[in-house]
């Protein structure tokens, strides 16, 4: 069976080799049909120490390495290889040239 891998955001690194990200979900409610937002926080391992809050990562399962962590850290979002940034939203683009012409 495959490894499943999900996407959060850190919320706590205080913990030593310890990040807990929330991972949220969107899903259909059966008889309203309307989209459902629903988060869950995991405990992953970060040998490295290297993740911060507020950032997005990548988990995967792994086998149990304490009562609570049983994922780790693949990687950071936005520092794979041959990642982009993030382009501004189409709101930020238009007000920018206007905000430059009253100046």
């Amino acid at each position: 069976m495959p490894k499943r891998i999900l996407e959060g955001v850190v919320v706590s690194d205080k913990a030593d080799k310890t990040v807990v990200v929330r991972v949220e979900r969107t899903f259909l409610h059966p008889l309203l049909k309307k989209t459902v937002r629903r988060s869950k926080k995991y405990h992953a391992h970060d040998e490295a120490n290297a993740c911060k809050e507020g950032e997005v990562v990548r988990i995967a399962e792994c086998a149990p390495r304490s009562k609570l962590k049983t994922w780790e850290v693949v990687s950071r979002v936005g520092e794979e290889p041959g990642a982009e940034p993030k382009a501004k939203s189409a709101r930020a683009k238009k007000a920018a040239p206007a905000a430059e012409a009253s100046a």
